[in-house]
């Protein structure tokens, strides 16, 4: 006979799912407040918050304590948490220009990392290589064993897919086989693969410092050679965004661009991207135009990058500081129309590499065109370039432990 409904273990699985979520975004909670917010029996959240207890998944932290409450005759809250060390969990990023293999607790606290410098030229079997090697140096120097990891996540930037031994289907998807073969073959542990853009985003949701229970959706703006964006819904990235988190490219952002054919030229690729930047400072690199720049890189427009055209224009070169003020201005409108066609609670920006003055002036230029509420929704990522295997890191967490509801694999049995 064919059944239908929600099986005993699924509806288990979704309770413990639930109550992760709650501890995930509120932090400690006492079994009376989870009960009220999932409306169930304060009997039925104490069997399944004792049971995580006895795995060692959440812990007992101590009674509610409020000052400004008066104190309750009854019997005391007592607060439960995720035990962040219950497992933890291998990330890895491939990225543009770098390689982050590292290790985190579930709460994102980073324990241990190695990094590598890229070129874009990176061949499929020395990334492997350098994965299977930071992965077994940091579980020895942590003293690891692999039934203590929880598994490793992989975020790819949609840009290192083909270095990444990574083939596309025909409905677009990325398959992720060859690595995933490759990696498991050494270590036999859940393996995770997305979208890095995706991971980086919700790295900046779920490893917070600190609880925000009113913010559940942002706007994720990498900057690189191309920009990536991302837009999240109550906490999820939105479906629609997996495989074209590279459409921000093609926005328009000055219809008035125009290149030597008199060709449109106003996408943001060519006007804000680090690589549209740079085409236009080549197109003006001289002696004369760009002196200190020219300096810097001793005449060779091959060694110019990021940093080198910032501290030129930092320097003095007004050609490449006009370069550069005009992007920002441009990428003021992009965020303006970003906001406005999303309404997230924040807009975060990542890979930046610039101070607090040079993000500031950016906000500053945003309040020009959009107004002082929309610049104050613009935070900086708290993902750092050294620690961007937290992409990974938070994919892995999601798949493999909130989502099973604490379960050590997809089809424990009650």
């Amino acid at each position: 006979m064919q059944q239908h409904g929600i099986s005993k273990l699924d509806l288990k699985r979704q309770n413990r799912m639930q109550v992760l979520k709650i501890l995930k975004q509120q932090g400690p909670t006492s079994r009376i407040d989870i009960a009220n917010i999932l409306e169930l029996t304060r009997a039925a959240v104490t069997i399944i918050t004792n049971e995580m207890i006895s795995q060692g998944i959440i812990h007992e932290i101590g009674e509610y304590q409020n000052v400004n409450e008066k104190a309750s005759r009854g019997r005391k809250k007592i607060l439960i948490d995720i035990n962040e060390n219950y497992k933890f969990v291998l990330g890895v990023l491939i990225d543009e220009d770098m390689i982050s293999v590292g290790l985190s607790t579930l709460a994102g606290a980073v324990l241990d990392k190695r990094n590598l410098d890229i070129k874009t030229d990176i061949v499929y079997q020395e990334i492997v290589d350098f994965i299977i090697e930071s992965i077994n140096s940091i579980l020895l120097d942590n003293c690891l064993k692999l039934d203590e990891i929880l598994g490793i996540g992989f975020g790819v930037f949609p840009g290192m897919y083909k270095n990444a031994g990574v083939e596309i289907l025909e409905n677009g998807d990325p398959n992720f086989t060859n690595l995933a073969v490759d990696i498991y073959d050494k270590f036999a542990i859940p393996l995770i693969f997305d979208n890095a853009v995706k991971g980086l985003a919700m790295a900046n949701i779920d490893f917070q410092p600190t609880k925000d229970v009113n913010r559940h959706n942002i706007a994720f703006l990498r900057y690189g050679e191309s920009l990536h964006f991302v837009v999240t819904n109550l906490n999820e990235p939105i479906i629609s965004y997996d495989n074209r988190t590279d459409f921000v490219d093609k926005i328009i952002v000055d219809p008035s661009a125009a290149d030597e054919n008199n060709a449109a030229n106003g996408y943001v690729k060519n006007e804000i991207s680090r690589i549209g930047v740079k085409k236009k400072i080549f197109k003006v690199y001289s002696k004369n135009n760009t002196p200190v720049l020219y300096e810097l890189t001793g005449g060779d427009f091959n060694k110019v990058g990021y940093e080198t055209i910032r501290a030129a224009a930092s320097s003095g070169d007004k050609v490449v500081r006009d370069i550069l003020e005009k992007a920002v201005k441009l990428s003021a409108v992009l965020l303006n129309n970003l906001y406005y066609s999303t309404n997230p609670q924040r807009i975060v920006l990542h890979n930046l590499r610039i101070s607090k003055e040079e993000f500031e002036y950016i906000k500053n230029e945003v309040a020009n065109i959009s107004g002082e509420n929309v610049a104050s929704k613009i935070d900086m990522s708290i993902i750092d370039k050294k620690h961007g295997f937290l992409s990974g890191c938070a994919i892995a967490i999601r798949e493999l432990f909130f989502t099973r509801g604490g379960f050590d694999t997809a089809d424990n049995e009650v």
